[in-house]
């Protein structure tokens, strides 16, 4: 526990101030709802808590706060916002101080959220089928019909394992009388979970003595047997699991490539799939294999451009087709998105009734669907009580893009004509009662102020039933304005323990050691094979721009005369490249530096939290000398730095990066690059032509200049620097060096051998390695190094229509 200093000032609890409500809810007054009960006494679950935190510094409290960001930004947790001037990617925004909600307390909403994700499952399974609610005047025909989310070339197919449902989340809310209501269903493509996961680590990184000492439900055992009931929907062994995602331009892209990672599961766009035989098969470096459960986190309607949205570039076509011949299990099942429709919750309470016989155990905020003529009557005669909005809205209020008009802010002119607004457009719109939203702390300023809030809760469908996440997270406001819980408007991430009075039970993903297997890596998508050869390529090629640029800038800053023979010179090769010897980091170097990062941000599931932290200082210091360094000394000091951040980026990739055909792909662009590079440079520099101070700058370049001193008894002569940077096999940055990694890394690649056969790669990698390892260093000269460098390039071009197609 945290032990205050003698001096500083113990936090306090600040009281709200009560504003006009906005978007149907609004804040209390007073301190947070969240920690007291109906009789105004603190809740035994915060009481503990409350007093750790109360006997702290607000030094203390910062520098806890700063493990969770440090912690966060080192972990590249981030959510993309949109705005006026585009997208962007922000740091996840966290909320420090935790919800805590009691065992038994949280047992009741568990009861509540399991009998929804029932009902829920029977109406979309109803809406898809035989439209019994439709027909017994359960549910509005135009709420079906009309609903952009009913896709009609889903009716009649019944998903693989009988269930449409597997994953959900629920936005809860709590009102000032202790009772919960269902904000929103969430079925499409819910998202949250792993940002769920990471909230947890955060908050224990800053509470982790209060943590330990109190029995907080872990969340992994949710995940596991969310996992392990997916794993069970395989066909056969040799079938994959993997997420489908929109791709890195997703407000929640960070988490796709997190959950895959953490699951074990492929992340795939649908550019990597295609449908062969009616079944959906992965593109990948071995060619097509077989796809069996699909999660999904992009929206039904981008699923299939062919029988669904025809304008979708993120699909893939097929899908439908493969889900009518069951060869393929799609979490949820496409179509699902229906059951987020707004006016759905005003019917929910008659359709339990009607397929279960009981009453919802917990209620949904109070809709009324406006296409009924008493609806409108009462939605009208009340509407200072109401707000209204689309009927047809995936999103709760607080969420919608101020779509939505709250009746306590309009004049009495316009309350008027409400009714006519509702008779002309009634079936497009609902009313929601104006509820009051509890508050929960936040530390604002130093103090606890209430703040406040929704819960995004999540159901799993399992072999044993749904099982409701111990947890979730919070939704934040930013103030007392309610509208200001959604993360586009400011809002904050809360982690929320479910707090029980006896210890809980440690769980773990890992298998236990009595089950343990090797499982093989899985394979390789074409996509992410494209994207690592390219991370290598650009990488490659920006190290050796940077030793270039350091080499000009140190004489440079010796001679102050670019126009000095041996400059110009370098200074006309470096223009060939687009890099202008004005700028001391020239823009098309941090282009690279930049499309490296475009290129690892594709395969963020499959790349280390700490190399993908090593390639971002590499790409913001880049950019900060960029604006700031001059030519000359300063320039060379700037890239000596660039250089070894490179370096350790490059070193955190070969020493963790596990020894498989990503790697290869990997390896190969960088090898394929540097000899590129050495090529080009040794055809431009190695000439009779070639200015004095050419030879000893190309040693310096290629880091060879105490290489060079050992292993030749004689000075700097063109054959030596050849020989040493051309043709020795040992020499890391020799032409010869680079051509025998790649046959050796295409050895080890999928179908090498075709029938016995060498595949086209291999067969030209072996080519160009014989062909130039024959050479002798009289042989070089700039006709030869031209030819190699076409060679070269080439390999690159059969490499692309081998695997990468």
């Amino acid at each position: 526990m945290g032990k205050k200093p003698a001096t500083g000032r113990k936090l306090s609890a600040e009281a709200g101030s009560t504003t006009d409500p906005a978007f149907g809810y609004r804040a209390m007054p007073g301190i947070a709802d969240e920690m007291v009960d109906t009789q105004g006494q603190v809740r035994p679950v915060w009481q503990g808590f409350l007093s750790a935190i109360n006997r702290m510094s607000e030094q203390e409290l910062h520098d806890r706060f700063a493990r969770a960001d440090r912690y966060l930004r080192d972990a590249g947790v981030f959510y993309r916002a949109y705005g006026a001037q585009g997208s962007g990617e922000r740091n996840w925004p966290i909320s420090h101080i935790p919800v805590l909600i009691d065992e038994k307390e949280w047992q009741a909403l568990e009861a509540g959220l399991i009998q929804r994700a029932n009902v829920l499952e029977e109406v979309v399974a109803d809406i898809y089928g035989e439209n019994r609610l439709v027909r017994d005047g359960c549910l509005p025909p135009a709420l079906v019909a009309a609903n952009p989310e009913y896709l009609r070339p889903l009716v009649g197919i019944k998903p693989v394992g009988g269930h449409y449902l597997h994953f959900c989340s629920f936005e809860v809310g709590r009102g000032p009388d202790g009772n919960w209501w269902v904000l929103a269903d969430r079925t499409q493509a819910p998202s949250g979970a792993g940002f769920a996961l990471e909230n947890r680590v955060a908050t224990t990184r800053a509470f982790s003595d209060i943590y330990a000492e109190t029995h907080v439900h872990r969340l992994a055992s949710f995940f596991g047997a969310f996992r392990h009931t997916l794993q069970g929907g395989k066909h056969s062994a040799e079938d994959r699991i993997a997420v489908l995602t929109p791709g890195p331009a997703n407000e929640t892209y960070f988490e796709h490539a997190y959950i895959a990672r953490y699951l074990g599961f492929m992340l795939l766009e649908g550019e990597d799939l295609t449908v062969f035989n009616d079944r959906v098969m992965v593109r990948t470096v071995a060619g097509l294999k077989p796809v069996s459960v699909l999660w999904r986190r992009l929206d039904a309607s981008y699923a299939d451009p062919l029988e669904l949205n025809q304008h979708s570039h993120i699909g893939t076509p097929g899908l439908v087709e493969a889900l009518r011949a069951g060869s393929v299990s799609i979490v949820n099942a496409l179509g699902s998105g229906i059951l987020e429709t707004r006016a759905l919750l005003a019917f929910m309470p008659t359709i339990c009734r009607h397929l279960l016989g009981e009453d919802l155990l917990m209620p949904s905020i109070a809709t009324w669907w406006c296409g009924q003529q008493a609806e409108r009557e009462h939605v009208a005669s009340n509407i200072s009580k109401m707000v209204i909005g689309p009927a047809y809205s995936r999103l709760p209020f607080f969420d919608d893009d101020g779509q939505s008009v709250l009746g306590s802010t309009l004049r009495s002119s316009a309350k008027v004509s409400i009714a006519d607004w509702l008779s002309t457009d009634g079936a497009k719109l609902v009313g929601q009662e104006a509820v009051t939203l509890s508050t929960t702390p936040a530390i604002v300023n130093g103090k606890l102020t209430p703040r406040p809030m929704s819960l995004r809760v999540f159901a799993a469908r399992t072999h044993d039933g749904w099982e409701i996440m111990p947890g979730g997270f919070a939704r934040i406001g930013s103030g007392d304005d309610v509208a200001a819980i959604a993360m586009q408007s400011g809002g904050r991430a809360a982690d929320v323990w479910i707090v029980s009075d006896k210890p809980v039970e440690r769980t773990t993903l890992l298998p236990a050691e009595e089950n343990f297997t090797r499982n093989m890596p899985g394979s390789l998508p074409s996509r992410a094979a494209d994207n690592l050869f390219w991370l290598g390529r650009y990488i490659e090629r920006a190290e050796g721009a940077l030793r270039i640029l350091r080499a000009w800038n140190a004489r440079f800053a010796e001679s102050a005369d670019p126009k000095q023979p041996l400059l110009a010179n370098v200074s006309d090769y470096l223009a060939a490249l687009d890099m202008d010897t004005a700028e001391a980091v020239p823009e098309s170097l941090l282009r690279n530096i930049d499309s490296a990062v475009y290129s690892a941000s594709n395969i963020r599931d499959r790349f280390s939290p700490d190399g993908w932290l090593a390639l971002n200082d590499l790409a913001k210091t880049a950019r900060r000398f960029h604006e700031r360094v001059k030519p000359g000394d300063d320039a060379t000091h700037a890239m000596t730095i660039l250089l070894r951040k490179l370096a350790g980026f490059a070193g955190l990739v070969h020493e963790n990066m596990y020894r498989f055909t990503g790697w290869r792909f990997l390896s190969i662009g960088r090898y394929l690059e540097r000899g590129l590079h050495m090529t080009r440079l040794l055809g431009h520099m190695s000439g009779p032509e070639a200015p004095d101070g050419a030879l000893d700058m190309l040693l310096e370049i290629g880091d060879n200049v105490m290489t060079h001193r050992r292993r030749y008894n004689v000075n700097t002569a063109r054959l030596t620097v050849t020989d040493l940077l051309a043709l020795d096999p040992l020499n890391p940055r020799s032409i010869l060096f680079q051509l025998n990694e790649i046959r050796t890394e295409v050895e080890q690649l999928p179908n090498a051998f075709i029938n016995g056969q060498m595949s086209p790669f291999y067969r030209e990698a072996m080519r160009l390695h014989s062909g130039v390892a024959v050479m002798t260093p009289e042989t070089m000269n700039g006709d030869v190094y031209r030819r190699l460098e076409n060679e070269i390039e080439r390999l690159s071009d059969i490499l692309a229509q081998t695997y990468l197609g």
